[in-house]
């Protein structure tokens, strides 16, 4: 495992989107910040930025502020800033394939259907990085996926919200310290959905 390391968490900027499903990048980004005691005291290539040690690592810690399907324009120049290549790169983001809370981590792969993906490896020219994604599940109800992502969670989903979003955060810890796969064997076969 590499000594530096980029985390980005994806979402939208404003308050407009604070909240939503969309944003929960964000929300495990926040997370992550406090459980390392990193503030995001920096503005650099449209992202707010913090950097510090957390699990034996140096980290960056990232939340793009351009929007979700232009995120490649802020992580690719971060990367370069920092010195660090995609191999270097988690990006924790949404998924609406998995069930609400379910968290999975991935090592490549294409960018099944997240914008925010395909705008990094669109720029990075690589599927070549960690992805820590988080379900967020599929309207039961006749709702373009477009407009899910961009609600908020129900009050059921509210009520685990905390809990699972600290698994998230946890996820990405255990990457920086036992590795991918060991990380992937432990939390890809955890079954986090609501009982």
């Amino acid at each position: 495992m590499p000594s530096v390391m980029i985390i980005v968490g994806l979402g939208n900027p404003g308050l407009k989107y604070r909240g939503t499903r969309h944003n929960t990048g964000f929300r495990i980004l926040d997370r992550i910040a406090q459980s390392a005691g990193i503030g995001f005291t920096r503005r650099r290539h449209q992202a707010r930025i913090g950097e510090g040690l957390w699990a034996g690592h140096k980290v960056f810690l990232a939340k793009p502020r351009t929007f979700m399907n232009r995120s490649g324009d802020s992580v690719v120049p971060l990367l370069e800033y920092s010195g660090a290549d995609p191999s270097e790169l988690i990006v924790v983001h949404d998924d609406l394939d998995l069930p609400f809370g379910k968290i999975r981590i991935k090592q490549r792969g294409g960018a099944g259907g997240h914008k925010g993906i395909a705008s990094i490896v669109e720029g990075l020219g690589t599927d070549e990085f960690v992805r820590v994604k988080f379900g967020i599940g599929r309207p039961a109800f006749d709702m373009e996926a477009s407009d899910y992502v961009l609600s908020r969670f129900g009050p059921e989903e509210k009520e685990r919200l905390d809990d699972l979003l600290d698994q998230a955060a946890e996820a990405v810890e255990s990457i920086l310290s036992l590795g991918v796969e060991k990380a992937m064997n432990t939390f890809n076969k955890q079954d986090q959905q609501p009982s």
